[in-house]
């Protein structure tokens, strides 16, 4: 059986599936298409803590489903910017993760990633899916991605 590791950037998944369609993400049903695809050995959830009520629910739903989720506090800045970006913490979990398994399962639109699925496809020899919203993802990460899967409706919550 095919081993799997999904890799989640939380935020990016939320504001590009609301700005393209104003829905959120199901992750039961992601959690479902990959279980048919193989065993899901690991599955991370990167969000950003900011303590609020809604959150801890959709983080506890996360968790319930499978996920482990990991967080990290939600930084405001003096200039009224804000903090919480996962990109270093994915990519050291994807590059523990990628001897380990056959399959690593992206999701987010960052090209940042690119490169990372780049390394783990030549020097692991992994099998590598993006999901993401396709007008919200960077072209080079459709382009390296071993399979590109846009998230569309029958990947949303109703």
């Amino acid at each position: 059986m095919k081993k799997i590791a999904l890799f989640v950037d939380v935020q990016n998944i939320y504001y590009t599936c609301r700005q393209a369609y104003g829905r959120q993400f199901n992750y039961r049903e992601l959690w479902h298409r990959l279980s048919r695809q193989g065993e899901i050995q690991i599955a991370n959830a990167y969000a950003i803590h900011r303590g609020d009520e809604r959150q801890l629910k959709f983080q506890n739903a996360l968790k319930a489903i499978g996920f482990n989720v990991r967080l990290k506090p939600y930084i405001q800045r003096s200039d009224g910017s804000a903090k919480g970006d996962w990109d270093v913490g994915i990519t050291i979990d994807v590059l523990d993760a990628a001897s380990q398994v056959d399959t690593v399962v992206l999701l987010s639109g960052d090209g940042d990633f690119d490169l990372l699925l780049d390394r783990i496809r030549r020097v692991d020899g992994v099998n590598t899916q993006v999901y993401g919203v396709s007008s919200l993802t960077a072209n080079s990460l459709i382009e390296v991605a071993g399979e590109f899967v846009p998230i569309t409706e029958e990947l949303l919550l109703t």
